[in-house]
């Protein structure tokens, strides 16, 4: 369960305030008609003066200044390229040496971050392209650092295409097989829990290809049925329904067997690195560095509060510690992908001070300086220049819901490079003389400007001003920040939304909507808050109905350190619930709120929330709704679970108390519980068996159960069917007695 969810729902009660502006419509929302103006797949090049981008049609792919701002040069047009014709764009990946570009096209999705696709070799001089490979789709395929050879993987084995030599092929590993071995790509558990998609790298000499191997051979099963359903529609099972079936490690049980092997493509000799990971340890990631006699191995303890990198010789197979971190209870998944390796040094992001913050080591280990210090987080890594010592990264140290850019000097000086207030993003030039920032804040869309390293403005590029405009024309609410402290002196954060020509003399309903996973954040001075982002439209859109939406962040959550955020290790879900009816109750207390109809909501962890805070013990809701929810973790994944909870035979009563089924009996309020049949992430069976433990507590409940659909539940008008539900049971349940 991760916090980019898919966090759309609405939510409707009759109105009584009659508006003057525009009404906002559901399929107007859902369809993504107030979705601000982006930069699709910015890529910065390697000549630290231009950066590219697909063009907003997927048939190009155009080069920018970052000077300017300004178009420099088309680089690819499916309109004009010799060669195989193809639709769009869906992706590309540049050759080192700028002489090639892999234009990706056809993908289909596995899972979240996994897809395969159809390659093509494009050369930028003589505008030609010709298939990758000609033996199927291919999955995230890798260049050589000389530009020479690509590695990808495909059906679980890693092959080799030789562009000097007639792009041949030939297979680097024979032994991948579904369900059983997998070369170069992670596993399900790895993909969606240490948030990557390839476990593949060449040295930086080209000479040889290093990988992680995953033996799936002892993980158990995982199955679930697939029916014709429509849109898409599976003919193949109408007749009898089908299954699909893959390994999936629930909390406790047994892993896939990870070991490391590099190919050396001269000799074709295959070698395993002698790498100490334990035997139920976890190789989260493999990175190459500028030495050629060297990658970067990370590897964890089951714990997952030790984290360790190697650098590993491919040659002599040689395994060498040279950073360590070590927590108290759990080192964040985003740690893996903060960390930096340039030519010299190791930028590692560690919470060890109890914030997270930088970390400076020379390639061989050994501890330069701390970069950054006080009671704040690191949120963003964007580097650390050699040639200057300079640091650049992105920080709340002005608020918890603030994010600016900053840059950490090497004689200890931290500059701001976006000094206003809201919520930025950067995209560097490659030697960081230039970023593409992306600002937004509560009450304005997302602004892109090009600045330089010192944060001098060059030019906007995006401002989004259409969408301003045509939010106008409705009349909406306003937006707030608000701060207060629960009956146990836990200070909390939320946002409101109320509706236009508010009256503080009136009793309004509330809809809070939350999510509360560990590090979780949506409390934040950005545009995309909220249930569908797009500028808190679908907020709007209650408020427009007679609603007060809130949404609290309660410990557990992200921005505030360690001790808040970690404060919920071995019993997840029982604070964060305790939170949720905190804010209920306080804002029951406010004049303007009706404290007889206050609902909550969320999707998958969110939804795990919902039920956790119905069935808290304390009777503050009156319906809520839970999308996809997890109801115990002994149903849910090895890594995710056991980061927190550690294993159900050390943590028993953290397992089998805390959770919805053990709680069943004290469910209070109306519930409507929605879940996608064919869910990989979170299995359907928690559902399942939720409502079951309901049914003998002899507890009432709604269900809406969508075939065929995955944890996002889209496809077709699914989406519209799902809201117009969630709409109805609201509107319902909050009217009763009115």
């Amino acid at each position: 369960m991760k916090r980019t969810v898919f966090m759309c729902a609405a939510l409707l009660i009759a109105a009584s305030h009659v508006f003057a502006g525009e009404r906002l419509s559901l399929k107007s929302i859902t369809s993504g008609e107030f979705r601000s103006e982006s930069m699709a797949r910015i890529e910065p090049l390697a000549d630290g003066e231009n950066y590219a981008s697909i063009s907003p049609d997927g048939k190009r792919i155009v080069r920018y200044s970052f000077k300017t701002g300004k178009q420099a040069g088309v680089i690819f047009d499916v309109n004009t390229v010799r060669g195989p014709k193809i639709d769009r764009v869906d992706g590309y990946i540049y050759s080192p040496d700028g002489r090639n570009i892999l234009i990706q096209t056809e993908t289909k999705p596995i899972y979240r971050r996994s897809f395969t696709a159809v390659y093509y070799i494009y050369n930028v001089q003589n505008n030609k392209m010709e298939p990758l490979s000609t033996g199927g789709p291919q999955q995230t395929p890798v260049f050589s650092p000389d530009g020479n050879q690509i590695a990808f993987v495909r059906d679980n084995n890693i092959y080799l295409v030789k562009m000097l030599y007639d792009n041949a092929e030939s297979q680097v590993t024979k032994d991948g097989k579904r369900n059983n071995v997998i070369n170069g790509i992670p596993d399900w558990v790895y993909e969606e829990e240490f948030g990557t998609n390839s476990s593949m790298v060449f040295t930086a000499d080209s000479r040889a290809i290093c990988w992680i191997r995953y033996d799936e051979t002892a993980v158990k099963e995982y199955s679930f049925p697939l029916y014709k359903g429509l849109n898409p529609s599976n003919d193949r099972y109408a007749d009898y329904p089908g299954h699909y079936t893959y390994k999936y490690p629930i909390a406790g049980e047994t892993n896939s067997s990870v070991a490391v092997y590099s190919f050396d493509i001269k000799s074709r000799q295959t070698r395993k690195m002698q790498l100490p990971v334990d035997a139920d340890g976890y190789i989260p990631r493999i990175k190459m560095t500028s030495d050629p006699t060297k990658i970067a191995v990370f590897t964890m303890n089951r714990h997952q509060d030790n984290l360790s990198i190697y650098l590993a010789d491919p040659l002599s197979t040689v395994c060498k510690l040279v950073v360590q971190d070590k927590a108290d209870k759990y080192i964040r998944e985003e740690s893996m992908a903060s960390v930096q390796l340039t030519s010299g040094h190791i930028l590692l992001a560690s919470e060890r001070d109890g914030y997270n913050h930088l970390y400076l080591y020379t390639i061989n280990g050994q501890l330069k300086r701390q970069i950054t210090k006080g009671k704040f987080e690191v949120t963003d890594v964007y580097g650390y220049d050699e040639a200057t010592g300079d640091t650049y990264f992105a920080a709340n140290e002005k608020g918890v819901a603030e994010k600016q850019v900053y840059v950490a000097h090497k004689d200890g000086r931290m500059e701001c490079l976006t000094p206003k207030s809201g919520h930025n993003d950067a995209v560097f030039s490659d030697g960081f003389k230039y970023f593409i920032n992306i600002w937004s804040d509560m009450n304005n869309p997302a602004v892109y400007t090009v600045n330089t390293n010192t944060g001098k403005h060059l030019a906007t590029l995006i401002d989004n001003n259409q969408l301003k405009k045509k939010m106008a024309a409705y009349e909406l609410g306003s937006r707030e920040m608000f701060t207060f402290t629960t009956s146990e002196g836990v200070s909390l954060n939320g946002w409101m939304v109320k509706p236009a020509g508010f009256d503080g003399s009136k009793r309004y309903p509330v809809i809070m909507y939350q999510y509360g996973g560990p590090g979780s954040q949506q409390v934040l001075n950005r545009w995309n808050n909220g249930m569908c982002g797009q500028g808190m439209v679908l907020e709007q859109y209650l408020a427009q109905n007679g609603y007060l939406v809130v949404c609290v962040d309660g410990r557990g959550t992200g921005g505030r350190g360690a001790e808040f955020e970690k404060c919920t290790y071995l019993r997840l879900g029982e604070k964060e619930a305790r939170d949720q009816v905190e804010a209920a109750i306080w804002l029951g207390k406010q004049s303007y709120v009706d404290k007889d109809r206050i609902g909550i909501w969320g999707w998958s962890y969110g939804g795990w929330n919902t039920l956790m805070s119905m069935s808290e013990g304390r009777d503050v809701f009156r319906a809520g709704v839970a999308i996809a929810p997890p109801t115990t973790w002994r149903f849910y994944d090895t890594v995710y679970s056991e980061r927190y909870m550690r294993t159900p035979k050390e943590n028993p009563s953290g397992y089998d108390e805390v959770n919805p089924i053990a709680r069943a009996s004290s469910l209070s309020g109306a519930l409507l519980i929605c879940h996608g049949m064919a869910d990989d992430n979170v299995h359907y069976r928690n559902t399942v068996e939720y409502t079951e433990a309901l049914v003998q507590a002899d507890k009432d409940f709604r269900e809406n159960i969508y075939t065929n659909r995955n944890h996002s539940i889209y496809g077709g008008n699914t989406r519209n069917h799902l809201f117009r539900q969630a709409i109805r049971f609201f509107d319902s349940e909050m009217r009763k007695g009115l």
